[in-house]
């Protein structure tokens, strides 16, 4: 089944996904700027938003997005939106130019070699609470990621009112977007992409840490970038600073 899209500007097409619990609205703030300069196509992960449920697992998602994605664009995923553009980028890497990943990582849980990440326990806990108000659990989860970023009452005001604004998710699509997070691990593969990349995180970011972007920069040799004073959603805690960071790639490219 095809996944919703809005696709807004002219010029090079650059396809926008967003995290967990959330939708395409995410980008509304950041879609204004671009516009001039890209194609904006915001996709609407499978079971959030507008956008029917998808059977499987990460390399479904990844094949449902690629699906409505035009070929050689850029790519610009945040958070869960991430992992997807990773797992576009290993199985058609023809299909996109750049990426962008923006508080990202390859694996979200820790390990024991992999200590830049959530505990295993806290996605578990989500889980076990989407069972019961799962309203309330995106709701917890929104709060984690505006903490420890100087603008973390704003950040929280303006994806609480993106929640409420639009469709936001069903529960097979959180309950199937929460798996790929505690399962997902691409740090393996991450020598087969060939795209060039830019990693940003928020100086602050509690979910994904600088650390993990750092890393995961290195393995692709990209670029890495830490925004000063944001959390989780460094594109709503300085939107200009951040169209910065994506012109600046642009103009080096």
């Amino acid at each position: 089944m095809r996944l919703n899209t809005i696709e807004t500007g002219q010029g090079q097409p650059l396809v926008l996904l967003h995290g967990w619990g959330l939708h395409g609205g995410v980008w509304d703030t950041l879609v204004p700027l671009l516009a001039p300069r890209f194609r904006c196509i915001v996709i609407d992960l499978p079971g959030h938003g507008e956008s029917p449920p998808v059977e499987g697992g990460l390399d479904a998602w990844a094949d449902a997005c690629l699906a409505v994605a035009p070929p050689r664009a850029r790519w610009l995923g945040w958070s869960l939106g991430g992992m997807i553009a990773l797992a576009a980028a290993l199985q058609k890497p023809v299909a996109i130019e750049r990426l962008f990943l923006v508080a990202t990582t390859p694996r979200f849980v820790t390990a024991p070699d992999w200590p830049h990440a959530v505990a295993p326990e806290m996605l578990a806990q989500f889980a076990a609470e989407l069972e019961a108000d799962w309203r309330r659990t995106v709701e917890k989860f929104l709060i984690l990621q505006t903490l420890g970023g100087t603008s973390g009452t704003a950040v929280l005001r303006a994806l609480r009112a993106m929640v409420l604004g639009r469709v936001g998710a069903d529960r097979a699509g959180l309950v199937t977007g929460l798996r790929i997070l505690e399962t997902a691990d691409l740090r393996a593969r991450l020598g087969e992409i060939s795209a060039p990349v830019q990693v940003l995180t928020g100086a602050h970011d509690r979910l994904t840490p600088a650390a993990a972007a750092r890393a995961l920069a290195a393995a692709l040799d990209g670029e890495f970038t830490a925004m000063p004073g944001a959390a989780h959603a460094p594109f709503l805690s300085d939107p200009a600073a951040f169209v910065r960071w994506i012109d600046a790639a642009t103009v080096a490219a």
